[in-house]
């Protein structure tokens, strides 16, 4: 190489650090409140109308939200044309922004009933999500994979997901919406599969809500859940935060009159960073790939301290908090 190429090569590299470089300097996570927060999905939790949690996240500070896609807050079937224009007035009016709806699928149900086209209708259920998510200028619906059926050959539902995704897709592309598939469901869970998994799906408009809580669970923290975010990060479009604590679970045995250590651990929320989910690293690991900083929250599981209004207001506050300090700290 001549000297002159090897110094247009240079500056190039070097030009592309310093974008790379301005890029972290800028970056900062986007608190969004999610919506089942306030819906009484939880033992003990509150239950807020969608009005009065649109209200609430004002009020909190937020100024995104994402909502969840279905009763008891936002089911297309309940909001006509009229009832969607006036919804997107008043989030207007709040000074809110709905970044994600979420959308409550699963592939592989109804499998052992191969007669009914299950996949064909969460196919047009997500459509009618992206129908809904276009009328209210979102530009996302939050999607799952399946949950693994005994009886059934796994890589059939494997294939299933794969098809319902791909239909999936072709329906939200005709609103010019964008699914994110959450690591949530059994199909797919670990980063390597998600990964293999949006390959084969292969739309363009199918991209990963990738959480740090299941590769968490999977024993993920430090480099590993940092390798984990850097193997997904050309599919990475939303991400969701909850942070939780483990319980040991016992079950007494009486031939030996002792207790028997269970496999798996009791899960309960606790507000965001007290739990044992290395966010920082996972969140470190976003801004490294130039994600966008979105980072929605949701009160989610029996919660530290109840779920009582003021327990729900008290927790959203906290990671809000959270999300500053994390801000400052890496200015």
């Amino acid at each position: 190489m001549s000297r002159s190429r090897f110094t247009l090569a240079l500056l190039v590299v070097c030009c592309v650090a310093a974008v790379a470089q301005a890029q972290k300097q800028q970056f900062q996570l986007k608190p969004v409140l999610h919506s089942v927060s306030y819906a009484g999905v939880w033992r003990g939790h509150t239950l807020l109308t969608l009005d009065q949690f649109l209200v609430k996240a004002r009020q909190l500070g937020f100024t995104r939200v994402m909502l969840v896609a279905k009763r008891p807050h936002l089911a297309p079937a309940d909001y006509d044309a009229a009832a969607r224009q006036r919804l997107r007035a008043r989030i207007k009016e709040l000074g809110l922004e709905v970044v994600a709806l979420a959308g409550y699928t699963d592939y592989t149900a109804g499998m052992d009933r191969p007669g009914i086209p299950h996949g064909e209708i969460q196919a047009a259920y997500v459509g009618e999500l992206a129908r809904l998510a276009k009328d209210l200028g979102v530009p996302l619906v939050r999607v799952f994979t399946g949950y693994e059926r005994a009886g059934i050959p796994f890589d059939q539902q494997y294939g299933a997901v794969v098809a319902g995704l791909k239909l999936s897709a072709k329906e939200a592309a005709k609103y010019g919406i964008t699914l994110a598939v959450q690591n949530h469901h059994d199909i797919a869970v670990h980063h390597e599969t998600m990964y293999w998994l949006l390959k084969e799906v292969d739309e363009p408009n199918v991209k990963a809500g990738f959480d740090a809580w299941s590769p968490s669970l999977e024993g993920l923290s430090g480099p590993e859940l940092a390798a984990a975010v850097k193997k997904m990060a050309p599919y990475i479009a939303f991400t969701i935060a909850a942070d939780y604590k483990k319980f040991p679970r016992y079950k007494y045995d009486p031939t030996l009159v002792n207790f028997a250590r269970q496999e798996s651990d009791l899960v309960r929320a606790v507000p965001m960073g007290t739990g044992f989910i290395d966010y920082k690293t996972f969140f470190n690991a976003l801004r490294d790939i130039g994600y966008n900083g979105l980072v929605a929250y949701e009160l989610c599981e029996v919660l530290e301290g109840g779920g009582s209004e003021e327990n729900l207001d008290r927790t959203a506050r906290k990671f809000i908090e959270w999300i500053e300090n994390y801000n400052r700290s890496i200015r």
